[in-house]
């Protein structure tokens, strides 16, 4: 039952901010009705079949840690717990592409670090100490010092962890990002031991394991996700907003009624003129290979290469999908040609000439060309909290991963600012 003496939430966006925030709503009794510009909801956690490949596939790949108690907790809320697996421990296997060596990192099951023991468990050619200082020296940074003047470029810890680490997280070059935003992630992953780093991919797709639960709460309360609904504009009047304008029509906003903007922050400086927010980041490319078998048995598994373009490696049976992260360097690359290239990298995994000369399965480049927000310097005081735009209209809240979440853009950090800006708007909403 909904309570309509405390007015209607309008939530512009259904990726996964705009859905947490109206799940929580819906389940403290509060009427919601869900815009979103594209086809379908998700936001950069859609899926999709694809006709090439004829599979269901991710627009981006995206993994989870099993310290991201926010989303876990959401999850078990929409009862869809069983929507992501992993290996069942906190283990990351790496090959290096430039000297064929295999590693893996295994942070046990402990709170306590004792995996620096054993060199098996470790980055090669880095011993305890070295690691130990790392750690150090990221964690005493301040916040605004980039990542890469912890480490020389060639020392292996740079090389065959933090680089990599950096780049998969930050979405952003080591000399470039900010170590303010990896510390929070140290803090609720290695600091809180193995059982915190165990990696979680959806055992079938985004949209099976967290958006389809989702919309399933919002139908089951009645919520209509209205898709292909993009708002070109708030109409605001004496300090609030009283209507949302699409391309063919003007959409009231009640005097109770309360708006909440879960866009990506570009999105959000286009409708809120003078919103502080952090700059672009760079693009992310994602490629997607349906093989005739799946190359290691059935199951999920998660591969990290060093010394190519390829840099993660996502394996859901026979379809392997690779991210390339700050990757604005490959949108105009031909996509064939990427394709053979990361195909030749990425079989390595699993064959002795890495298919060299070899034709690749089917394929499927997907770019986002504006995948997250740049963890700079300069977005460590960017980045708005959900009350913030209530300076431009006092019935307006923000959410997503570019908001003040204390996380860099994250899926944690888009549910938790979902989950708190319907916090807000709870103990925020009244008649005006």
């Amino acid at each position: 039952m909904t309570d309509a003496g405390r007015g209607t939430v309008h939530v512009i966006g259904a990726g996964l901010a705009g859905l947490a925030a109206a799940t929580a709503l819906v389940d403290a009794g509060r009427a919601v009705r869900v815009y979103e510009a594209a086809p379908r909801a998700g936001g950069r956690c859609r899926s999709y079949h694809d006709p090439v490949l004829d599979h269901v596939i991710d627009n981006g790949n995206h993994l989870l840690l099993s310290g991201n108690r926010t989303t876990l907790s959401w999850l078990a809320s929409l009862g869809a717990e069983g929507g992501l697996a992993g290996p069942g421990a906190a283990v990351f296997p790496f090959l290096d592409l430039d000297t064929g060596r295999r590693w893996r990192l295994d942070f046990g099951r402990g709170r306590l670090p004792v995996w620096l023991l054993d060199p098996a468990r470790r980055v090669p050619g880095a011993g305890v100490a070295d690691h130990l200082r790392l750690f150090f020296r990221l964690m005493r940074a301040p916040d605004a010092t980039p990542v890469g003047d912890l480490l020389p470029a060639a020392h292996p810890l740079m090389r065959a962890f933090l680089e990599p680490f950096t780049v998969a997280v930050l979405n952003r070059a080591p000399e470039k990002a900010a170590t303010g935003f990896l510390k929070p992630v140290i803090r609720e992953t290695l600091m809180r031991g193995g059982r915190a780093c165990e990696p979680l991919i959806a055992r079938h797709s985004l949209e099976e394991a967290l958006i389809a639960p989702a919309v399933r709460r919002l139908a089951a309360h009645g919520v209509e996700i209205r898709t292909g609904r993009r708002i070109r504009a708030l109409e605001r009047e004496d300090g609030r907003i009283t209507a949302l304008r699409t391309a063919s029509a003007s959409i009231p906003v009640g005097a109770a009624d309360a708006v909440l903007l879960a866009v990506p922050q570009h999105a959000a400086r286009r409708l809120v003129p003078g919103l502080a927010t952090p700059d672009d980041g760079e693009a992310i490319v994602n490629l997607h290979y349906r093989l005739p078998a799946p190359p290691f048995g059935e199951g999920v598994r998660l591969f990290g290469l060093v010394g190519g373009l390829a840099q993660w490696v996502f394996v859901r049976d026979d379809l392997v999908s690779v991210t390339i992260s700050a990757a604005d360097h490959l949108l105009d690359t031909d996509q064939e040609r990427l394709a053979r290239r990361i195909f030749a990298e990425i079989a390595r995994l699993w064959s002795a000439d890495g298919g060299r000369g070899a034709n690749p399965p089917p394929w499927r480049v997907v770019r986002e060309k504006r995948a997250t927000f740049a963890a700079a310097p300069s977005a460590l005081t960017r980045r708005p909290g959900p009350e913030a735009a209530r300076a431009y209209a006092r019935n307006l809240w923000l959410a997503g991963d570019w908001t003040a979440t204390g996380l860099p853009a994250t899926i944690e950090g888009a549910v938790r600012s979902g989950l708190a800006a319907a916090r807000a708007i709870g103990q925020g909403t009244g008649p005006s």
